[in-house]
């Protein structure tokens, strides 16, 4: 079997460009004793893949150069070398950005066919995780409480609001452009959204959204949502902070935000945190999400883009605002 796969050839300044990147074509072997071939359907692409290619130390080593990348993917059993896996097994990886690979059997585990394939890179994978224990374990979600989040048309952001609306909270979310505002109030049925490329004060459009000010802040943006979350936030509030896409192509410190110290005057608790730390919560998690879509309650928005070759087009989606949802692409027999 025969496969591509994307390689990093430099660590991008900056932006990510075209020449960082090279697609090879490699032969994948039949998988020996302990091994198992896999033919991926479907890979994802998160903004962590950034910090990747930086050579910064890191909760996880930086990607290797001239070596294929690594993200989640979803893939299909093709030969096996190990008894608990057989052909036609439905597993999930960490060895995206290539079309087929042959790895040790404890480099995957399987899934359950129970949901869509791409579902395991989004509201039940390690998106849906990174939502659910932001929200309702580092965050303490609790009865009453108002909800901010930014980049809420995002895939985890929009995994948040959905958590958060179906246990009956009000949710205001932040997104850029009128078809993402559209889709949170449409689709995902938030209370209030709030168009930031819109506005030329995001503190006071929080401020109409939020008349009541807010409990709880997932921030998957820094900057200045940050800032306005901080000014409108209610005395003893709690802040997740998931990530600052943001800054992850910054060559530059951010100023914003500017009010730290009202996170002391208000009594805020701000928390980082990174879902391999939770891992712990898996188990009820994928127990919970895949409960909430047979309720109809829980749905995956997703631009999907065709091909490996397209794998550099759906990574640059996470930063240029074009995608809606969870960037994924789509492979092998799952394009079809």
């Amino acid at each position: 079997m025969n496969s591509r796969e994307v390689r990093l050839e430099r660590r991008p300044q900056g932006a990510p460009v075209r020449e960082d990147f090279s697609i090879a074509q490699v032969a994948v072997p039949a998988p020996a004793a302990g091994e198992v071939q896999v033919r991926n359907l479907w890979m994802t692409m998160d903004p962590a893949m950034r910090g990747r290619m930086s050579d910064a130390r890191s909760y996880v080593p930086p990607l290797e150069l001239s070596r294929a990348m690594e993200g989640p993917a979803v893939g299909e059993v093709v030969a096996s070398g190990d008894p608990a896996f057989a052909p036609g097994d439905l597993v999930w990886s960490r060895l995206g950005w290539r079309e087929a690979f042959t790895a040790p059997a404890d480099r995957v585990q399987k899934r359950a066919r129970t949901l869509p394939p791409q579902a395991y890179l989004g509201f039940a994978g390690m998106t849906g995780l990174t939502a659910y224990v932001g929200l309702l374990h580092v965050a303490a979600l609790k009865p009453g409480d108002v909800v901010f989040v930014s980049a809420a048309s995002g895939g985890v952001g929009s995994v948040v609001c959905q958590i958060a609306k179906l246990k009956g909270h009000r949710v205001i979310g932040a997104a850029g452009g009128p078809r993402k505002s559209a889709f949170l109030t449409e689709v995902l049925k938030l209370d209030a959204a709030i168009d930031y490329k819109a506005e030329p004060s995001l503190t006071k459009a929080l401020a109409r959204a939020a008349p009541e000010g807010i409990d709880v802040y997932f921030d998957n943006v820094g900057g200045d949502h940050l800032q306005a979350a901080l000014s409108i936030a209610n005395p003893r509030a709690r802040f997740a902070l998931c990530g600052m896409i943001s800054q992850y192509n910054a060559t530059e410190p951010s100023a914003a935000p500017r009010n730290l110290t009202q996170a002391v005057t208000k009594e805020l608790r701000l928390e980082g945190f990174i879902a391999l730390s939770h891992l712990h919560h898996e188990a009820q998690f994928l127990a919970d999400v895949t409960a909430w879509h047979a309720a109809g309650q829980m749905v995956q928005a997703e631009t999907v883009y065709d091909g490996i070759d397209r794998a550099l087009d759906a990574f640059d989606g996470l930063f240029n605002g074009e995608g809606l949802g969870k960037m994924l692409v789509r492979l092998g027999d799952a394009a079809a």
